[in-house]
This record gives structure tokens, C-alpha cells and sequence, in this order.
């Protein structure tokens, strides 16, 4: 099972048709203890089982050797990064300047370099440039919004909550933007016997990579928000998600429009998100 799906957009050529599957990277065998190794029963066996490895014995290991800074260009490149990331803000005011998909692929591959439970990687990524869908996706999630924001579920609390940001149950933001890249965890996966994998830690190990893929797309120069509707059924019935995954999160990703604004609100001080022990 490929991690990354594109929903294509119409003005791509026939070769990028509208729903293509870009077989970019698989499961990958890797190092465990010993104890999981031993366990016939555990992902990692079968995945290994999966790529045809009859034998237990963790994976051959290969040399890591990173440049090694002296402390004072660590301490420059911490407060440049540190900086540089400060400036990242949510944005839901898109430009309607096409992005390339390739700086969509690009953010995703980032995304998925992310630690997971045993490695087993359970994510799966869907990029949708396709109009039509678009709008699919926003009216469902506008109906689930507007129940939300005024129907039955209407919560007076995180209403007040969310008063500073200045949102609504409308969500335009999810046309405007050039691609919506939803985000999904896989909650099993299946050897080719039929067996089930069962990953560890996933909604962890997902929500690692939706933080490399934030992180990528402010890298380049792109804006996003993560978007996160509840419920999220809609997404797995129109992109026609299997059983086995669970919609996590939703970006959409773009430009920030030019007329682009965003809350004037603070991050908290260093105190309140460090302690020393």
C-alpha cells in the first residue's frame, strides 16, 4: 500500500489522471528488541513476511554519521531555526496561485521520514487538486460546521474559545486553497496471507508526521492550517478511504492570499512550556 494518493486537477495532463497513485515508498523492514523479533504474531514479522523474509533476524544496520557542529554554529543554527519557525502562523486565506505538485509530493516524503512505533508508518496521505472534489469536501464539512457552530452540538464554551480567531461554520478556505492534503491513520494493515498488522502507537506516530509536514510546508514558503472537523467520516466516504484507515487531520495548502490576515495572539512565554528538573 503506497502512503500518498493525489487527487489530481484539471489541468493536469491525461498521464496525471484524478486519481493516482504515486508508489513512492513502502513498509520498510527495521532493527527491534529482540522480544518483538521473536513474536510471529507482531507487525514487523509480518511485514518481513510481507517483503519475503522468511528469517527473525533484525535487519542489517548501516552506518550514521551526521555532521557534527561545533557549539557555537548549533547555538546560531537553534535560534535561526527557532526564529524562522516563530514566523509560521495558521493561515485561512489562500491565494488562488497554483502550487506545484511537486512541492505537495516534496512536504509529504519530509512527512514521512517521521519516527513511528516500531516503524511501522502507519500514515496515508491523499493530495486533492481536483475542483470538483473540493467542493465535496467543503459542503460536508461545512454541514458537520454548521451543526456544530449552530445546531445540537453547538458548545458554548469552545464557541467563546474560538471567538479571537474569528472563524465560522463557513469554510471557504477549503476551495480557495490549491490542494487539500488529508491526512490518514492506518488503524491495520494486511499481510499478503490475509493477516492482520497491527501498528503501535499510530495516532502518536501520525501526529509526528502532520508536525514534519507543517514544518515542511513553512520551509518552503507555503501556508497551511490543520484542519480537524469532527466527525470526519465524510473524508474516508469521498476520497473512498478502506476500512482500515481513520481520517486524522485536513491541510489545505497554498499561498497566503495577499490581503491575508491572522490573530495578533501571543505564544506562550518560555515559562509556561519549559521546566528544568
Amino acid at each position: 500500500m503506497p502512503f500518498h494518493k493525489t487527487l489530481g486537477r484539471s489541468s493536469f495532463t491525461p498521464e496525471v489522471a484524478i486519481q493516482t497513485h504515486l508508489c513512492i515508498a513502502s513498509w520498510r523492514g527495521v532493527m527491534l528488541h529482540s522480544v518483538v523479533w521473536g513474536n510471529p504474531d507482531s507487525p514487523i514479522s509480518s511485514i518481513r513476511k510481507w517483503k519475503g523474509h522468511s528469517d527473525m533476524s533484525p535487519s542489517s544496520q548501516i552506518p550514521y554519521r551526521p555532521t557534527r557542529y561545533n557549539e557555537g554554529e548549533m547555538l546560531k543554527r537553534a535560534r535561526d531555526f527557532r526564529e524562522y519557525m516563530n514566523r509560521r502562523r495558521s493561515v485561512r486565506n489562500f491565494s488562488p496561485d497554483p502550487v506545484p505538485r511537486q512541492l505537495i509530493e516534496l512536504a509529504i516524503l519530509a512527512a514521512a521520514t517521521a519516527p513511528s512505533g516500531a516503524n511501522i508508518q502507519p500514515w496515508h496521505f491523499v493530495a486533492v487538486g481536483s475542483p470538483s472534489l473540493k467542493r465535496q469536501i467543503r459542503l460536508a464539512a461545512e454541514t458537520v460546521e454548521r451543526e456544530f457552530y449552530e445546531g445540537a452540538r453547538r458548545d458554548q464554551q469552545w464557541l467563546r474559545d474560538l471567538e479571537p480567531l474569528g472563524t465560522t461554520w463557513e469554510k471557504p478556505f477549503l476551495e480557495a486553497a490549491p490542494w487539500l492534503v488529508a491526512v490518514f491513520e492506518e488503524r491495520y494493515g494486511r499481510s499478503p496471507d490475509g493477516s492482520r498488522i497491527n501498528p503501535y502507537y499510530s495516532k502518536e506516530s501520525v501526529s509526528i508526521a502532520c508536525g514534519l509536514f507543517i514544518t515542511a510546508i513553512h520551509y518552503m514558503g507555503l501556508a497551511t492550517v490543520p484542519y480537524t472537523p469532527a466527525p470526519m467520516a465524510f473524508l474516508s466516504n469521498i476520497l473512498d478511504r478502506p476500512d482500515n484507515e481513520r481520517p486524522l487531520v485536513l491541510f489545505p495548502v497554498g499561498y497566503p492570499a495577499p490581503d491575508a490576515t491572522v490573530p495578533d495572539q501571543p505564544r506562550k512565554a518560555k515559562e509556561a512550556v519549559l521546566e528544568w528538573m
